[in-house]
């Protein structure tokens, strides 16, 4: 079983234990929180290597990246 394969099995545990409305926003919040943390993790990375800088910082804050919707 693949590392996906279980990380599906998990969700889905964890998603039949849901009985609120309460119960949902908890368990976003931590998926939100864990994602997030390992984004800071790899920015922090390349920020360390040098591969990404305060200029490319100021060159993507100016960019609209959103998908056109016709």
């Amino acid at each position: 079983m693949s590392y996906s394969e279980m990380a599906q099995l998990e969700l889905m545990n964890a998603a039949a234990n849901v009985t609120s409305q309460e119960d949902l926003d908890a368990l976003r919040l931590t998926l939100s929180l864990f994602f997030a943390e390992r984004a800071q993790k790899a920015i922090d990375k390349m920020w360390d290597e040098g591969t990404f800088d305060q200029k490319k910082l100021d060159e993507l804050r100016g960019q609209h990246l959103r998908t056109p919707y016709k």
